[in-house]
């Protein structure tokens, strides 16, 4: 076997279909576009999610509900979780930036208290929101709540 004898697998090459070159071509006519309809005319193009004149999915499905563009959202830490710290890591003033270091809070996030749990440790909280709960619970003990 050599170079000049190389030849590719059978069946792997196609010869190119030559559109719109003539009768003889094989794909003269319609060129392979069919008779007539919005397919065959040039410029053809569907518009996003048209069916073919069935009503469209975008409008058959009804819109509801309502997006707050004022809402502010806020990551939950609750009591449990400040016991854990206060007990385990042994830290009494607790900020967000606490939060932050042990990996509960990213960034640019909000957090607010909320009372799940039980709290045996006096220690001061400071944070961007509260339940009412969580601040009977905390000033219980005789900690503090210092909203930011």
């Amino acid at each position: 076997m050599n170079l000049h004898n190389l030849t590719p697998a059978k069946g792997s090459v196609k010869r190119e279909k030559r559109i719109a070159r003539g009768q003889g071509s094989g794909h003269g006519g319609t060129s392979t576009r069919g008779h007539k309809g919005a397919k065959s005319r040039s410029g053809y193009k569907t518009k996003i999610g048209f069916e073919g004149g069935q009503m469209p999915l975008q409008r058959r499905v009804p819109k509801f509900g309502f997006k707050n563009i004022n809402r502010v959202e806020y990551k939950a830490i609750n009591l449990d979780i400040l016991e854990y710290l206060a007990s385990v890591k042994g830290i009494t003033e607790i900020t967000p930036e606490v939060f932050k270091e042990n990996g509960l809070l990213s960034n640019n996030e909000l957090v607010k208290v909320l009372g799940r749990g039980e709290l045996k440790a006096k220690i001061t909280v400071s944070a961007n929101g509260f339940s009412s709960t969580a601040v009977a619970a905390i000033e219980a003990l005789g900690g503090t709540c210092s909203k930011i």
